[in-house]
């Protein structure tokens, strides 16, 4: 089996050098250049609209689809998955996760946020249980998310439309607390893709690169955005299969290009989508624009230490997790492992053009999620 992978490693590395000089478009499916966005992601007559689009989506209208499984479409509330995340790389010292879901369609909702401290590599975690009527909509004109708690409470309200959001929460844990308030202003163009997990099974998933203005308390010590600061909203709805899993690795901040440092950042996802090469969310946001990602795998060498990879050499890292927030239960036919994951980064990405951002001592958020439910 080593030797085997060694043998796939010096391919790659060796296919990676063509592509560096010549560039990456001969492996890139044409179906991942973004087109004009319809209104609603699903059309008058029950389907879903997929692929990857320029911009927000006027009308996110999942409970009107029809047979996205052999449930009754009168379940789709039920069975429907929504999620809104913001992930902020603050500093040198401590990055933050903050998201709100809705559960059992509308039942209740959870607000999550971990704080991680980059120096004593170790989380800190607020969770609240709230009501499950917080999340808006859509993403445009001041649309909002939002969980109250006693000991957690999260709030999200986007102008994507504008290129703007503001982000704020307050929680208390065991011996610790915090308070945020984060302005945003986009830095680069949005990702925004329709991913079949089935016929008309959809997962749309919608993530933008902000840069940062404001602040995070975190025990009576405040933090201060600088120009290096940097976040990216994840806004995610859909319909998962009943054994459902994904991988996922994300960065933002300064990296090296070529010897000089630039801000980007970059999403990577192995989900369950029907066609890995035109159907994912795989992306490098630049300045002002983006570059298409190939389809990656995750080898999870240790339970710690991840490779990630694709098969022509455009992407190749490594992720050391410091941490993670785990939750791992069976209950009869449910069951769930998920774990949120912070660390440091080594390795590269490349763009469509070839240039190669070296990630060496980046902070990475991660996510390895098995959910059966």
């Amino acid at each position: 089996m080593f030797c085997k992978k060694k043998r796939a490693a010096k391919k790659r590395a060796k296919e990676a050098k063509k592509l560096q000089k010549k560039g990456f478009a001969s492996v890139l499916s044409d179906k991942r250049i973004p087109v004009p966005t319809p209104e609603s992601i699903i059309d008058e007559d029950g389907k879903t609209v997929f692929g990857t689009f320029d911009k927000e989506f006027q009308n996110l209208n999942f409970l009107d689809i029809h047979k996205q499984s052999c449930l009754p479409d009168f379940m789709n509330k039920s069975r429907l998955t929504l999620w809104e995340a913001c992930e902020i790389n603050l500093d040198d010292d401590i990055c933050i996760l903050t998201a709100y879901s809705s559960l059992g369609g509308g039942i209740a909702g959870v607000c999550l946020t971990l704080v991680y401290d980059k120096h004593e590599k170790k989380r800190y975690a607020f969770t609240g249980i709230t009501n499950g009527n917080g999340m808006s909509a859509g993403l445009l004109d001041g649309d909002t998310t939002e969980g109250k708690s006693f000991l957690n409470s999260v709030k999200m309200v986007n102008d994507f439309g504008n290129g703007k959001a503001t982000v704020s929460g307050k929680g208390k844990g065991l011996g610790c607390k915090y308070e945020m308030n984060f302005e945003l202003t986009r830095f680069s163009k949005p990702s925004v893709v329709s991913i079949p997990f089935g016929k008309n099974k959809p997962l749309y998933s919608q993530k933008d690169l902000f840069n940062v203005d404001g602040y995070c308390v975190f025990n009576g010590k405040k933090y201060l955005a600088t120009d290096a600061s940097m976040a990216i909203i994840d806004d995610h709805r859909g319909y998962y299969p009943y054994n459902s899993h994904y991988d996922w690795v994300s960065t933002m901040g300064y990296g090296t290009v070529n010897g000089a440092k630039k801000k980007f950042g970059f999403n990577l996802t192995r989900n369950q989508s029907n066609n890995q090469d035109d159907y994912n969310e795989n992306l490098l946001w630049l300045e002002g624009e983006t570059s298409r990602l190939t389809p990656i795998q995750f080898d999870h060498i240790e339970f710690n230490y991840w490779h990630v990879y694709d098969e022509h050499g455009m992407v190749d890292l490594y992720f050391d997790i410091g941490d993670r927030n785990r939750l791992k239960f069976q209950a009869g036919v449910a069951s769930a492992d998920y774990s949120i994951c912070f660390g440091t980064l080594t390795g590269y990405v490349c763009d469509e053009a070839g240039n190669k951002y070296i990630l060496d001592g980046m902070t990475g958020y991660g996510e390895d999620k098995s959910l059966r439910i």
